[in-house]
């Protein structure tokens, strides 16, 4: 299954061109995934939009997990993954390679 997180203009909302190909993501995961079956515009807010349609959805999803364990993992920049925005992710990586400073000290 392949999900692609684009306007049809082939950019996302707020004007930023839709980065790279289109996203494979795992389909033993993807096809559970709630965010499938919504508009995905919700998921990429507009600068200083509304995250919370977007996060309601995530709130509700069996792969939640899964899917912000993927955006971080990828560095996924822009839009709502797993029920966290860019720049809660951008936070959550920096934690992350803060205690993997810590247990290799």
């Amino acid at each position: 299954m392949t999900i692609e997180f684009r306007s049809i203009r082939g950019r996302r909302p707020g004007g930023r061109p839709a980065a790279g190909p289109a996203l494979h993501l795992p389909p033993e995961w993807v096809s559970d995934a709630l965010c499938a079956q919504t508009d995905p515009e919700a998921f990429f807010p507009d600068k200083g939009g509304s995250t919370r349609a977007a996060k309601r959805v995530c709130a509700e999803c069996a792969v939640r997990a899964e899917c912000l364990d993927w955006a971080l993992d990828n560095a996924e920049h822009y839009g709502i993954w797993g029920g966290k925005s860019e720049r809660e992710r951008r936070d959550l990586r920096r934690h992350r390679h803060e205690l993997a400073g810590e247990v290799a000290a």
